[in-house]
């Protein structure tokens, strides 16, 4: 089996955040959190127009993101107890909740924010691609939630031949730091 990956399609997302709470209802996640995060970027200017007032030119988008089930994940290390590690067969990476310890070194160690801390159970979890979901066949919560299509998965490289290389745009951490598998139409109005 291949390495899995996202691919976000973000000139499609409208900020409904289906896929938070579908990925919230499946895991059972207490309020606070939230292995997918929707967030909102905004581009452009005010300008004052004579007489008439300020006049805006702004351009809000969305970006989903998860866990991106990175080729040199930095949460994995960080582990003191080995809880956490990356699949040889799929490449994803989940934490065993028999061996965590919540040391919350994971969470420090993320640039993406993708492991999350249950304050109740003393311990750090997240996205593992709803690998039950595809053991049946079906998609993950997220991919199967969202009303616009803009979220898919599958083996990284047919994602990258289907829709290109980029794995980063404005607002993200520099994707050299764990080469996330992801991939990322960004808005028409999004800088890379």
């Amino acid at each position: 089996m291949a390495q899995l990956g996202f691919y976000i399609n973000q000139s499609l997302c409208s900020g409904c955040k289906a896929c938070t709470v579908s990925c919230k209802d499946k895991n059972d996640l207490d309020v606070g959190i939230n292995f997918r995060r929707v967030y909102e970027y905004e581009e452009g200017i005010y300008f004052e127009q004579p007489g008439k007032g300020l006049v805006h030119n702004i351009k809000p988008f969305y970006f989903s993101i998860s866990c991106n089930h990175c080729t040199q994940p930095k949460c994995v290390p960080s582990c003191p107890v080995g809880a956490i590690s990356k699949d040889k067969d799929n490449g994803v990476v989940t934490i065993d909740q028999e061996i965590c310890q919540g040391t919350k070194l994971c969470v420090l160690a993320c640039p993406y924010g993708a492991p999350q801390y249950n304050k109740k159970v003393f311990k750090s979890d997240k996205c593992d691609f709803c690998i039950d979901l595809q053991k049946k066949g079906e998609d993950p919560a997220c991919v199967a939630s969202c009303p616009m299509r803009a979220i898919e998965f599958g083996p990284i490289e047919k994602l990258r031949e289907k829709y290109g290389n980029i794995s980063q745009i404005k607002g993200m951490p520099s994707n050299t730091i764990t080469k996330p598998n992801l991939v990322i139409t960004p808005h028409r109005e999004a800088k890379l």
